[in-house]
């Protein structure tokens, strides 16, 4: 079968019309479709929890753990959870900003973390459970910074007592092939952990009704 363009321009096609045309068939191909793409970093705590509930907001096309904000190039796990390496556990989100914007995104990572915790999550201490949100030029640096602001008239508290970082990303390092999709692939265990960990009843008393969601903030 002949490619679609071989019938729409023809020898007497306009140049106009004929660049209309292909820009109209590029928007249409996945390659146009892929255009949408954009992604987000973020730690808060345990990767495989952070990964799990961030892939479940409507418009996220993947969620991958690993390792950003230290030095050391390639991190293992063992390096980073053993201290010094300056990286934190976090999640990079590849997302459809024409099905979700970054705005909600940040709405579900600080429901989904302890925004008054900057020694850890939960039951994880450490620098490297430190949360953080790694933003990838100054749009996002902009509307971390605001949602920051946002979170803590949420929660009706200063925001100098909020001690998620806002950090400029420079580097993400996908963490051992082990820990991708451990919610899904041990899921007795990942329950089991989460749960002793006590992540969602603290989300519970800290964010409320809004706990795991992206709902708009609250006025």
């Amino acid at each position: 079968m002949k490619p679609l363009a071989t019938f729409l321009i023809t020898p007497g096609t306009s140049r106009l019309l004929r660049l209309s045309l292909v820009l109209l068939l590029l928007l249409a191909s996945p390659l146009g479709a892929r255009a949408a793409e954009v992604e987000a970093v973020f730690a808060g705590g345990c990767f495989w929890c952070l990964e799990h509930d961030l892939a479940q907001v409507n418009g996220v096309l993947q969620s991958v753990s690993g390792y950003s904000g230290g030095q050391l190039a390639q991190p293992t796990y063992k390096q980073v959870s053993a201290g010094g390496t300056g990286h934190q556990e976090a999640v990079r989100v590849r997302f459809d900003d024409s099905r979700v914007s970054y705005a909600t995104l940040l709405r579900a990572y600080w429901r989904n973390v302890d925004a008054l915790d900057g020694g850890g999550q939960f039951c994880d201490r450490g620098a490297s459970y430190r949360p953080v949100i790694f933003t990838a030029g100054d749009d996002q640096a902009r509307q971390a910074r605001r949602s920051l602001q946002q979170a803590a008239q949420e929660l009706k508290r200063p925001p100098a007592e909020i001690k998620v970082q806002v950090k400029p990303l420079t580097r993400f390092w996908p963490a051992e092939a082990y820990h991708q999709r451990y919610a899904e692939t041990h899921k007795v265990s990942y329950n089991y952990y989460r749960w002793a960990c006590g992540r969602d009843q603290r989300l519970d008393q800290l964010w409320g009704k809004r706990a795991r969601t992206s709902q708009p903030w609250a006025g």
